[in-house]
């Protein structure tokens, strides 16, 4: 249960039993009443905005209103106490049945506690990573790998029909160069002397295995043939190579996309589907013949002096129009966006969510833009952008990879911190902010580590449940047995740790509504910081001990609490994409 919610529905329902009437004459609008969180805890469990936001309609005082709305939510059996605070805030501070009922709720779901229907089946596309394929994953791409794949777990979880997509960018110039430089690593096993990687070639060792498997699958029948057919048949192998090694890369981070879709393929049979799409833009009155001004500052590789196909997206919010086809016929790198984006559209997508690095920020209007003009109001789309990571050891700056030449890779962190640290760190700063990632710090054993103070609480929890077993003999402890014993739990620290995890499932529809996965690493810290303070206060006072020998009655209604801590630590981490231990040594 989202309790926000169910105290939302009870204050409207409360609010109309008061038959307030508005000055206006019309109906009274409720909309705007929020139900959260006291920012001090003192005030209560939950309060209200409701008499601040309706005083105005119904042409009574804020404060006023609100006593009124308080006396009636006093009537509510759940409430143990309601106070006014400031203009109209209105507190509730709940009962401790309300706080025990819920942990039940809560061992009876189990990991699937949080789980939401809000999102009611929408067909969500995220698409994230989309590195071109011409080398292994580095660390640029990594953020947006964990951004991308926790934000798609966190859909689901809350009810949307979610698809992982990578766009492999296996067109263009890029390839062609891949290819040559392959070619060469080809010649070098062959035993030629190739000498330096020339300059503009892509000059990582990676190529060498490509080579030698070329070498091995063609021996120098490539030599002997056309210089555009050799390179066509490179380039196939080549990028066929890169995706293994990318999907290998990724899958050491926990990331599997469910579609890889080619950029080859909207250039396939003459290049239909983007002619199509285009076609598809002009029947729209979105594209016409003309010429664009020159840009300041540095121009753009597709902008002409000279008539062009546009796309007149500045009548759907961009900054300016956008070239579509060259005077020579050819058609832009724009292009091919239009007819991938159409493409989602017609597999039937309603949001379209695209994870992209900081230095694409100028795509977020045309992309905007783009939508509108071939989808309506009919999909939505959402671009996030990923600031930079910085990698230091000890607080100095990480060195450059030497197998990849120019960057530090993706298997180089994951080979010396593990996939965890990598997971949950890209997730604790929100994905516009940098971040920097210390190899010695996310591998410290400290509360100063989050994810190993919150991996920690999980091992811990487990450890409660093997002292129970071994001290007191308890041989079942399922989750019927625990729940009978909740209305044992009133000490406070205890009915906090409740009101605590009971805010995960409004965490997991607000994170999924505003696209923001960071939260959940936040929320996750909190829920560990909440429960090593309760294990501490264990330890200077026995009578609070999760395991009391003497007491196994009071011992399996801590053990209810513990269960619950386990299950929403073990569910978050999942949607974060790492692990929740039973040990840690």
């Amino acid at each position: 249960m989202n309790i926000f919610a169910d105290f939302t529905n009870r204050i409207k329902n409360a609010i109309q039993t008061l038959d307030l009437q508005s000055q206006s004459a019309t109906e009274l609008d409720l909309s705007r009443i929020t139900v959260e969180p006291p920012r001090d805890a003192s005030h209560g469990d939950v309060a209200t905005n409701a008499a601040m936001v309706l005083s105005k309609a119904v042409g009574q005082n804020p404060r006023q209103l609100a006593e009124r709305i308080a006396a009636e939510l006093e009537r509510d059996g759940d409430v143990a106490s309601v106070s006014v605070a400031g203009p109209g805030f209105v507190n509730l501070r709940l009962s401790d049945g309300f706080w025990q009922a819920r942990l039940a709720e809560m061992l009876a779901a189990g990991r699937d506690y949080g789980r939401s229907a809000i999102g009611q089946g929408r067909k969500v596309n995220v698409e994230y990573v989309s590195a071109n394929p011409t080398g292994p994953m580095h660390v640029g791409h990594c953020r947006g790998a964990v951004v991308g794949d926790a934000l798609a777990n966190l859909l689901a979880f809350a009810g949307y029909d979610v698809t992982k997509e990578y766009y492999i960018n296996d067109a263009g110039a890029q390839i062609e160069v891949l290819a040559r430089s392959a070619f060469l690593r080809y010649r070098q096993a062959l035993g030629d002397d190739v000498g330096e990687i020339p300059s503009g070639l892509y000059p990582g060792d990676y190529l060498v295995p490509v080579g030698q498997a070329l070498a091995r699958e063609y021996g120098r029948d490539l030599l002997q043939m056309p210089d555009k057919e050799a390179l066509d048949k490179v380039s196939d192998f080549t990028v066929d190579a890169m995706m293994a090694m990318i999907r290998d890369d990724l899958a050491l981070l926990n990331v599997h996309h469910d579609i890889f879709f080619s950029e080859r393929a909207v250039h396939a049979d003459g290049a239909r589907k983007i002619r199509s799409a285009i076609t598809d833009l002009t029947m729209k009155g979105h594209v016409y013949k003309g010429t664009l001004p020159p840009p300041k500052g540095q121009k753009p590789e597709d902008w002409e002096d000279r008539e062009q196909t546009l796309f007149r997206s500045t009548e759907v919010g961009d900054d300016i129009d956008r070239p579509l086809v060259k005077s020579d016929g050819s058609f832009t790198y724009f292009a091919a966006d239009v007819a991938y984006l159409k493409d989602k559209v017609d597999r039937g997508f309603q949001t379209l969510i695209y994870v992209l690095g900081a230095d694409h920020g100028g795509y977020v209007k045309r992309m905007e833009a783009l939508a509108r003009a071939v989808a309506g109001d009919k999909v939505d789309l959402h671009v996030l952008l990923c600031q930079l990571v910085k990698l230091y050891r000890g607080g100095e700056p990480v060195r450059m990879s030497k197998r990849a030449g120019e960057f530090v890779t993706l298997r180089d962190v994951v080979d010396e911190v593990g996939r965890d640290p990598i997971r949950f760190m890209m997730l604790y700063r929100k994905s516009d902010a940098p971040l920097d990632f210390d190899f010695a710090k996310v591998t410290e054993q400290s509360k100063d580590n989050p994810v190993f103070y919150v991996q920690y609480a999980s091992a811990r929890s487990h450890s409660v449940f093997r002292q129970a077993r071994e001290q007191l003999g308890l041989t079942d402890l399922s989750r019927e047995t625990l729940a009978a014993q909740v209305a044992r739990l009133t000490d406070e620290g205890e009915i906090a740790m409740i009101r605590k995890l009971s805010e995960y499932p409004r965490l997991i529809e607000a994170a999924a509504q505003s696209y923001e996965p960071h939260r959940l690493a936040f929320f996750l810290y909190d829920v560990a910081s909440q429960f090593h303070a309760l294990w501490n206060r264990g330890t200077d006072n026995p009578d609070l001990r999760f395991v009391k020998v003497n007491d196994p009655v009071s011992t399996e209604a801590r053990l209810g609490l513990v269960q619950a801590v386990s299950d929403v630590l073990s569910s978050g981490l999942a949607l974060i994409g790492a692990d929740a231990p039973q040990e840690m040594r």
